[in-house]
């Protein structure tokens, strides 16, 4: 379930879900939406032939649980789910979507008990939080043997570019001049 997408949208409004149906990318990240919206912002996508990952952190309205996850899984058929949450990983992963775990790159001790949860969950990709950190981003890829995304704090194509070269399969972004840079 990999994207050859270098760089996948990360939709904060519905002016970015505009931009998002309107271009060339096929799979975007839906950030800060509200739980009411989910089936319109679907049925768009769909049908304009694009495929969403939903953060379910960050759906408002929703609690951040495997009941949400399962809850999304069922109502939505998403093309996967982000999550900081062990259990929203491991309904993914059962609900055959993909199962993004985010890490928070805060220290050292954050970095070490994130690798003690991927263990655990086994997720099909992770996010690194922020992205704009290459030897963190080569190092996690190392260790887990797992697809990386790097998000967060990337403004710039030489962040973009940084991230891909350390070892990143993809790279979230809400900066849409980095989507029109890159778009596929």
């Amino acid at each position: 379930m990999e994207t050859k997408q270098r760089v996948i949208p990360a939709i904060k409004t519905m002016k970015q879900f505009e931009s998002f149906l309107a271009s060339r990318y096929e799979l975007a990240v839906l950030l800060e939406v509200h739980i009411a919206q989910l089936r319109s912002l679907f049925d768009y996508a769909r049908r304009c032939h694009k495929q969403l990952i939903v953060h379910t952190d960050l759906v408002q309205g929703l609690s951040h649980d495997e009941h949400a996850a399962e809850y999304l899984c069922q109502e939505f058929r998403p093309y996967g789910l982000i999550s900081t949450k062990a259990g929203v990983i491991t309904k993914a992963r059962q609900k055959r979507v993909l199962a993004v775990q985010r890490i928070f790159l805060l220290d050292s001790h954050a970095l070490e008990k994130s690798y003690q949860m991927i263990a655990k969950t086994n997720p099909d990709c992770i996010e690194v939080i922020p992205g704009a950190m290459p030897h963190i981003i080569r190092e996690v890829k190392e260790r887990t043997g797992k697809p990386i995304y790097a998000g967060g704090l990337i403004r710039t194509t030489d962040d973009v570019e940084r991230a891909l070269e350390a070892g990143a399969a993809a790279v979230t972004t809400s900066n849409e001049t980095l989507w029109r840079h890159y778009s596929p």
